[in-house]
């Protein structure tokens, strides 16, 4: 089977709804971040999914199902046994192709990305899984063009699957600690300025990473038109820094192993192969007193 590109346009994939090997997954979930500085509200869009959805498509529950039950932090890269396990049951395996999409925010949100639907693609390529797209824009933007939607679930005949872990996407604390110290390897920090400055109590402890740098995973996209940027709009901020040099390692953060998954897919996109996601993110750094963090004045 050819290779898809990494992003697929709503045109792209409406003409190949009847694809008998297509697999489209709805990945959404929902997180609620209040303005008090509470702690953020998460929770599935399995209800959303039922309501509407893209004709064909099924229901990944990375909240419920597809994360490590077994884990302190939230939203853990699960046993690679479980995750095969409830993927071939939803029909994903060796024989097609997966588009996956999420339904984003349910209110307006000055972000706009498809962090849910990076996040599924992520971790199907950590377990080996190929030929997996995000839908440029998601349902919202299928919804703005007037494309069909159906309540009728989704499903798909259960598939096998022999591909082999790809460890070298994940990224430890281990490894983060090693990354601060050699210049080979760029640490990027996903979140927004505003976070990575340390002033905003979403985590335990305010700060970023040393040695990383700031590239705010929500610019990537138009807001009003929904769109990813053009490559050479998004080679731009990688550039400066150095993101996109293929003699370099890529490690990417955010606050939970989210955000992080989008902005290794766009530095995939751009050519950049040898990235790898700090799974544990600030969740797990900055509640460990001995993991440093910098705050900017």
């Amino acid at each position: 089977m050819e290779p898809i590109p990494l992003i697929v346009s709503t045109d792209w994939l409406e003409q190949r709804l009847g694809d008998p090997k297509l697999r489209i997954v709805d990945a959404t979930t929902f997180m609620d971040i209040p303005e008090n500085g509470e702690a953020p509200s998460v929770y599935s869009g399995k209800a959303s999914y039922k309501e509407e959805h893209i004709p064909g498509a099924v229901y990944a529950d990375l909240l419920h199902e597809l994360s490590d039950p077994e884990s302190q932090l939230p939203f853990m890269a699960p046993p690679r046994d479980h995750f095969i396990k409830k993927m071939t049951e939803l029909g994903i395996g060796d024989n097609n192709y997966t588009v996956i999409y999420d339904q984003g925010a349910l209110v307006e949100n000055p972000v706009v990305a498809a962090y849910w639907a990076s996040r599924l693609a992520w971790q199907m390529q950590y377990e080996g899984f190929e030929n997996i797209a995000i839908l440029d824009g998601g349902l919202p933007k299928w919804k703005a063009e007037a494309r069909s939607l159906t309540a009728i679930p989704g499903s798909y005949s259960p598939a096998s699957f022999t591909g082999l872990r790809r460890p070298e996407l994940l990224a430890t604390k281990e490894d983060v600690e090693k990354a601060t110290g050699d210049d080979n390897i760029i640490l990027i920090n996903s979140l927004s300025p505003e976070d990575y400055r340390g002033e905003t109590d979403s985590y335990p402890r305010k700060g970023h990473i040393p040695s990383s740098v700031n590239v705010f995973f929500g610019s990537h996209a138009d807001m009003e038109t929904k769109r990813m940027l053009t490559d050479a709009e998004l080679r731009e901020p990688f550039e400066k820094i150095g993101a996109l040099d293929p003699g370099k390692k890529v490690i990417t953060y955010c606050g939970g192993g989210i955000a992080a998954t989008w902005t290794s897919l766009i530095l995939n996109k751009l050519g950049q192969k040898n990235v790898a996601v700090y799974d544990g993110s600030l969740n797990e750094w900055a509640s460990d007193p001995s993991c440093l963090l910098v705050k900017e004045d």
